[in-house]
């Protein structure tokens, strides 16, 4: 469970490389910057601002996107078979769906506009998925691993929520704006879904 748990807490944040770029600040990354010893923002805002990521650009949007839906409907298909509860077995199967719709919607977009997705400078987002996906197929099947799946989407689609907000504010395309706003809630339902799961699911 700490393998995945740490696995886990690296992808929420670098699979979604926007979030590491424009450095949110939700409960879970001040804990992270807590507990590595960090400065606070405030006493180190000058530096911040010159040793920080370059602005993502639209095509970096598209890859980061479209990797974030690969990986959460690859996840789900595990789940509709090595999930125990019909809880964790039905929300996998929406996240196949679902994410995949969305994957298509981003593919038709960046054909239209004729964007090639591009992955931002020192992007790992293959690997950390790989290396997710390699814990939970090595986890027993039983109610840890529901639990651990279902804690890991919660996080997950929080991370999402946050790069979805920070991408809609880097986009440089009007449409691609549009095509955030519209799966926005989509990912919303999905962590309000996890989340009564989780619960129901206990500690």
């Amino acid at each position: 469970m700490k393998v995945h748990h740490a696995t886990f807490l690296t992808l929420a944040v670098a699979a979604p490389v926007l979030l590491a770029a424009c450095k949110p600040k939700d409960n879970a990354a001040a804990s992270r910057d807590s507990a590595a010893g960090a400065v606070p923002a405030a006493a180190t805002d000058t530096t911040a601002r010159t040793t920080s990521a370059p602005s993502l650009t639209d095509p970096n949007i598209v890859f980061i996107l479209d990797q974030a839906n690969v990986a959460d409907s690859a996840r789900g298909k595990v789940a509709e078979t090595k999930g125990t509860s019909a809880d964790v077995k039905n929300f996998g199967r929406l996240m196949v769906g679902e994410h995949h719709a969305l994957r298509l919607q981003g593919q038709q977009l960046a054909t239209k506009l004729s964007v090639t997705p591009q992955p931002p400078a020192g992007d790992q987002s293959d690997a950390q998925a790989k290396q997710e996906m390699d814990s939970l197929q090595a986890m027993p099947k039983g109610k840890a691993w529901d639990k651990a799946y279902i804690d890991y989407e919660v996080t997950y689609h929080q991370a999402v929520l946050q790069t979805a907000t920070k991408a809609l504010g880097a986009a440089q395309n009007q449409e691609l704006k549009a095509l955030i706003t519209k799966a926005a809630p989509v990912i919303q339902h999905h962590l309000d879904r996890a989340l009564a799961i989780q619960k129901k699911l206990g500690t």
